[in-house]
């Protein structure tokens, strides 16, 4: 099933967030992604092992190692920025977590990837589709996503 305006309003009325694969390198998708979602006020989890926390504009927010180390993981939306041998893996614990939206951010998901999240998740954001020539990527697509659900 393919990705619409209506999965990117359901993706944005959660009301956690958490970025797997946020960077503290300011120029790679990671950070930029997690930036976007400090930037707009929403609360979020950046996701990354080796981390101990990701500076934003002068404010440090704690990392969590995993999805499983989050305390309320099962309402919680998740952006992945990882390649996708990573993205399968996170698929995997957020599945077993509960979670039940996902945003694939471009470049992290193969044709199985895609396959096992659209499986196994009511709310998928992936592929072809947004206005971006990417496909559906928060970056270009999020401030839509917002309105949609009334947070903007």
């Amino acid at each position: 099933m393919a990705s619409t305006e209506a999965t990117l309003r359901s993706f944005f009325q959660a009301s956690k967030y958490a970025v797997v694969g946020a960077s503290t390198n300011t120029e790679k998708f990671g950070y930029k992604v997690f930036k976007w979602y400090v930037n707009h006020g929403l609360p979020a989890t950046p996701i990354n092992p080796s981390a101990p926390a990701i500076n934003v504009d002068g404010k440090d927010y704690p990392t969590a190692a995993s999805l499983s180390a989050l305390q309320e993981a099962e309402g919680t939306a998740v952006s992945i920025i990882t390649a996708p041998p990573v993205t399968k893996k996170t698929l995997e614990e957020a599945k077993d977590l509960g979670i039940q939206a996902v945003f694939l951010q471009p470049g992290t998901f193969d044709d199985d990837v895609l396959a096992n999240a659209r499986e196994n998740f009511a709310t998928v954001l992936a592929g072809k589709g947004g206005a971006g020539s990417e496909g559906w990527c928060v970056l270009v697509d999020g401030e839509r996503g917002l309105r949609a659900a009334g947070k903007l």
